[in-house]
């Protein structure tokens, strides 16, 4: 098959579907995708009978589907026969237009084989104590794998995480939830949790918990809707993020927000403070290295996000309830709740700022000091932002 876009296509509707019939007795459904990527980006997706069956965006150019295994990012199943959908996402058309090719066949396909990483040391704890019986675990709420843009397979990821001392982590692959069944089988000393970056060229949004595939087609109030009505936690993710800032209308504003990302490279830069602060008043800030690969992004847990949590696998409730805090990384200087005063631990020279901008000097390594009601900063003399507490 072949075809060609064009920018008005793009315009009109930027996610096509493509048909094709799946016959009886398929072993395999296996597409491929072909585009002068110098020229463009066509994202590559799946839908069958039954609906939504993967997603791997621009990462692939080929996917297969089999009754017991499937490509990262895509759900292996029965290939009920009828008619299947090839879904093109027109991400990047240039003014002359875009040609393509797709491919697809049924033919069986050998499993690919991949090989489990050697189990390394974890670094120690922080000596932080406990608040009431609940204690600071520290993670990171943004990360990708193979199921789609991320170079690390989950096991991977897990060890790498796990190496930098982080207690929990949620993997948000792209438009997919092909990797959740995975999470829990991973025993590398860390908490892998689920979620799911749902992804458009208006703005990300991390979707939280196993409350399965939400719909990226469909208007962003719809996402909100999907992770409340589930048991689900939804984020705004960095929001002032060049080409994918947050530019979705919403009729109701998530209070749970990445206000430190990883791309936040310039902390005497005050847009994510002052657009948290606008977002809204009681907003819940998070951190998230959007970890892709090393060398591109910030190193799992760059910045660390602290919640105040029962155990790991209660941390979506507690973030829910607002027990968080972050700082540049998981032995950086860091501000904590411990009830109705503040821990500051190795921010000797730094300046707390309050809720309402008064402003103290820490003096020494281990120091409490009375909280207030909202957020919490630290900085330096230079106001670039060092930790933050909800």
């Amino acid at each position: 098959m072949r075809g060609h876009w064009s920018l008005d296509d793009r315009l009109d509707q930027i996610l096509r579907e493509v048909p094709f019939e799946v016959p009886a007795g398929a072993r395999a459904v296996t597409v491929k995708l072909g585009f002068d990527r110098s020229r463009g980006v066509i994202d590559l997706g799946c839908g069958a009978p039954d609906g939504f069956r993967g997603w791997s965006g621009g990462a692939r150019d080929e996917y297969t589907i089999t009754q017991g295994w499937a490509t990262p990012g895509y759900l292996p199943g029965p290939l009920e026969p009828g008619t299947w959908h090839v879904w093109l996402r027109l991400h990047r058309i240039p003014p002359e237009g875009l040609d393509y090719t797709l491919d697809v066949s049924f033919d069986a396909v050998e499993q690919p084989v991949t090989e489990a990483p050697p189990v390394g040391a974890r670094p120690p704890r922080r000596d932080i104590p406990d608040v009431d019986g609940l204690r600071w675990y520290a993670g990171d709420f943004h990360s990708h794998t193979v199921h789609s843009d991320g170079s690390l397979t989950i096991e991977e990821l897990a060890e790498l995480a796990a190496s930098r001392g982080l207690d929990f982590l949620t993997v948000t692959d792209h438009n997919t939830v092909s990797h959740h069944p995975w999470l829990a089988k991973v025993d590398r000393g860390i908490t892998l949790l689920p979620g799911q970056e749902v992804t458009t060229d208006r703005g990300h949004a991390n979707v939280f918990g196993d409350v399965g595939w939400v719909d990226f087609r469909e208007p962003a109030d719809s996402w909100v809707r999907h992770a409340a009505r589930e048991g689900g936690l939804i984020s705004i993710n960095h929001p002032l993020g060049g080409d994918c800032a947050w530019l979705q209308p919403l009729t109701e504003r998530p209070r749970i927000a990445e206000v430190w990302h990883s791309g936040w490279w310039d902390r005497k830069w005050g847009a994510p403070i002052a657009w948290a602060q606008a977002w809204r008043d009681d907003v819940i800030p998070i951190g998230a290295s959007d970890f892709h690969r090393i060398g591109d992004d910030g190193l799992p847990g760059a910045p660390t996000t602290w919640v105040l949590a029962a155990e790991p696998g209660a941390v979506f409730e507690a973030v829910g309830a607002g027990r968080t805090s972050i700082s540049a990384g998981p032995d950086a200087p860091l501000l904590l709740r411990m009830g109705d005063e503040l821990l500051a631990l190795d921010a000797d020279g730094l300046v707390l700022v309050r809720p309402d901008g008064a402003r103290q000097v820490i003096r020494g390594e281990r120091v409490l000091v009375a909280a207030d009601t909202g957020t919490h900063r630290l900085e330096t003399y230079e106001n670039e932002v060092i930790a933050i507490c909800a």
